[in-house]
């Protein structure tokens, strides 16, 4: 049974996000609030406890974030969620500072453009610009592709376009509550929307049209479950059964799985979208998950022979 506090959060995400979702003019309209409030900096909390960096690739700010102890070779860039239209939080922040710490591991942060000030080719572009740069001075096999929502989205894609430019994949992908086909085309999600106190098909739709600027939403760069699944490294995903993305979850994972690519799904029954991000239970089983599975994946790197930065 989900716990009190999960239940809690429902509560509130059904009588607060959820109207965001449920027609075009509630997205629009947190978007305007969104536009008039939004911080993508670091907390000052955590700002204190890690040692952050800024830079800029392609234009565009990046955090490098260390803990204070010093980090592995292990580093991994965290792609945030917000229907490419809404900055990085708090909640996310917190997140990226707990596998940082845990993970004794560097984290690149993009603060990427935001849809519909940008469109998807300028937001992939500016990502793929960083993970060339990534790839410059990191090898792939110690390189973890991390993200949320969106952010589990761009992680597919990045994993796609780089494939295509001859580029060595990474180590893994850890991929919560990811959009995996924005054409929303299977007909089971409208019965979890049902169920979901968060999202709703009319914003969802919305948000990929300000996203997709003319790319069709069947296109792989929208909806990577129509790309070559079979260029991806081992991928752990996070849903939760009341998230109306969780039945294209298992289609995507049925299909990697096929193309001979490992798939572990984690799957809380009674949970939402991005639940591992919050204060609760069932978040920290989650997050432990997550780092035992980078932790294995840096392992069979450190196990692996080695024969340039790049390898």
């Amino acid at each position: 049974m989900p716990s009190f506090k999960s239940r809690l959060f429902a509560f509130v995400l059904k009588h607060t996000r959820k109207k965001s979702f449920a027609s075009v003019e509630g997205m629009h309209a947190r978007l305007k609030a969104a536009r008039a409030s939004e911080d993508f900096r670091p907390p000052q909390t955590i700002a204190r406890r890690l040692d952050i960096a800024e830079r800029a690739v392609d234009g565009m700010r990046v955090y490098e974030v260390r803990p204070k102890a010093g980090a592995s070779r292990l580093r991994i860039v965290y792609l945030h969620g917000g229907a490419y239209l809404f900055e990085i939080t708090a909640h996310h922040w917190k997140l990226i500072a707990e596998m940082a710490e845990r993970l004794s591991a560097q984290i690149t942060v993009p603060i990427y453009p935001l849809a519909p000030e940008a469109k998807a080719e300028r937001i992939i572009g500016a990502c793929m610009a960083l993970h060339r740069d990534v790839l410059a001075t990191t090898a792939a096999r110690d390189l973890v592709l991390m993200g949320d929502s969106a952010g589990g989205n761009m992680a597919l894609v990045l994993s796609m376009t780089a494939a295509r430019e001859g580029l060595p994949k990474p180590a893994g992908l850890v991929l919560i509550s990811p959009p995996v086909d924005l054409s929303l085309a299977n007909p089971e999600i409208y019965e979890v929307e049902k169920r979901d106190p968060w999202l709703g098909v009319p914003g969802a739709e919305e948000a990929t049209r300000l996203y997709a600027g003319g790319i069709d939403h069947a296109d792989w760069r929208i909806s990577p479950v129509h790309g070559d699944l079979s260029v991806l490294a081992p991928v752990l995903v996070l849903t939760g059964t009341r998230d109306l993305l969780n039945p294209d979850t298992h289609v995507f994972a049925a299909r990697a799985r096929a193309a001979g690519v490992p798939v572990e799904i984690l799957e809380e029954p009674g949970l939402y979208h991005v639940w591992p991000l919050l204060d609760m239970p069932e978040a920290f089983r989650a997050r432990d998950r997550m780092v035992s599975f980078v932790t294995d994946l840096a392992a069979t790197s450190a196990r692996a022979p080695r024969s340039g930065a790049a390898a």
